[in-house]
């Protein structure tokens, strides 16, 4: 108990050498739990754009058609594919089920043509996958069954054309013949991932199947489950419903088992491991670098007290005490700093939109930032624990030194 009066005495006392040495922890505290924040943000946002916009938590397509996918091979579809969205949408484990034609097409226009990808989709079944109505800046969704178009922001402005004006797409059908439609644009949407905002265009579904002769036909059927660890059992529930329609050329995968997906997240994961290790390591470096410079400068310190009679071992309890106060308080404020710039910056989120001009990565232009409870306890934790124990060699090192040699070190 005196030695902890002792401590908290020795603390007041150098406030200048405890602000040095606390400011160290605290930024150290605060960079790391900013950090993990950040590359969360990231990585949550990779997964939800994954999810929502191209594989959904379960993905059924044509057998054949992965294998094919450069070639646009419409023929490769999902035939029936009304009643079985009926009976998938039966399914309990199932939050969203949503229908897609995915076609290439050129946009013909004031007789110029620009490269797009037009996606078929049933707007109102789509809301819980894209969020088309979030994400419209002018006019309105198209309604299904007519010739009207939602393009991405980045595209109409490529384009040059507006809520309102009427574009053409050119193509090929399912039996490659030439397909063509126009179109009346009837909103703009800012979707959040960059390359889809630049180079997508929306169409009800039912038109597409007209124009492509794709009579109650989809690329592609996504699912959403009701919750993200239901995807397998959901999986394995959508296969069975397929066999019993005898529907064998039908592949079912649940979105983290796309090949593809499944390495950009892994390669997500060790990146996200690795910048986490770098910043544990400077942050140590820093805390470590801080403790020992405060201690070996307190030799003299420490050869009064020992000509005082402290003993040696009384002397590293005392210097670790007062490293884990300091620590305790440091790495309290840090985190609650770091915590309250992570809770800050995700309400609007960091514009990185610039900077991922012409990169066709499904992270959004507009990343936010996402508190981990776990995270934060760890690098508290981390951080007391760091500070406290690297008080304890240059400590012990130091109680050992002969009170007359300390004395005269100064």
């Amino acid at each position: 108990m005196k030695l902890a009066a002792l401590a908290f005495r020795n603390i007041r006392r150098n406030r200048r050498r405890s602000l040095l040495s606390g400011a160290a922890i605290a930024l150290a505290a605060l960079a790391i739990t900013f950090m993990f924040s950040w590359l969360s943000g990231i990585l949550g946002d990779y997964r939800h754009n994954v999810v929502h916009y191209l594989t959904g938590h379960v993905r059924l397509r044509n057998a054949e058609y992965q294998a094919n996918e450069r070639l646009n091979p419409l023929h490769l579809s999902v035939a029936g594919s009304r009643e079985l969205v009926a009976r998938l949408e039966a399914e309990p484990l199932a939050a969203a089920v949503a229908p897609r034609i995915q076609f290439a097409t050129a946009i013909y226009r004031e007789e110029q043509t620009f490269g797009a990808l037009g996606l078929g989709v049933d707007f109102p079944r789509e809301e819980k996958f894209m969020q088309t109505a979030g994400s419209l800046s002018e006019g309105r969704l198209p309604r299904m069954g007519q010739r009207e178009a939602l393009l991405g922001a980045g595209l109409a402005g490529e384009v040059g054309v507006g809520v309102g004006e009427r574009i053409t797409l050119l193509g090929k059908n399912k039996y490659l013949g030439m397909a063509g439609m126009s179109f009346t644009v009837t909103g703009l949407a800012r979707f959040p991932v960059s390359g889809f905002d630049r180079t997508f265009l929306l169409v009800p579904l039912d038109t597409a199947q007209a124009m492509l002769k794709m009579q109650d036909e989809a690329t592609e059927v996504l699912l959403l489950a009701r919750q993200e660890r239901e995807a397998g059992e959901l999986a394995a529930r959508a296969g069975r419903i397929l066999a019993e329609a005898g529907r064998g050329e039908v592949e079912v995968r649940p979105w983290d088992r796309i090949g593809m997906l499944v390495s950009l997240m892994r390669s997500i994961d060790v990146m996200y491991n690795f910048i986490a290790l770098f910043f544990f390591i400077l942050g140590t470096t820093v805390i470590i670098n801080t403790t020992m410079m405060v201690i070996f400068e307190r030799l003299r310190e420490i050869g009064t007290v020992a000509a005082l009679g402290m003993k040696p071992g009384e002397i590293v309890r005392l210097f670790f005490l007062e490293a884990f106060y300091i620590s305790i308080i440091s790495a309290f404020l840090g985190v609650l700093l770091g915590s309250a710039i992570t809770l800050l910056l995700s309400r609007n989120g960091v514009d990185l939109s610039r900077m991922l001009q012409g990169v066709d990565f499904e992270v959004s232009a507009v990343i936010r930032p996402r508190l981990s409870i776990r995270s934060t306890v760890l690098v508290f934790l981390y951080s007391v624990a760091v500070s406290t124990l690297a008080s304890f060699l240059p400590s012990r090192r130091a109680a050992r030194v002969q009170p007359v040699e300390a004395l005269r070190s100064i």
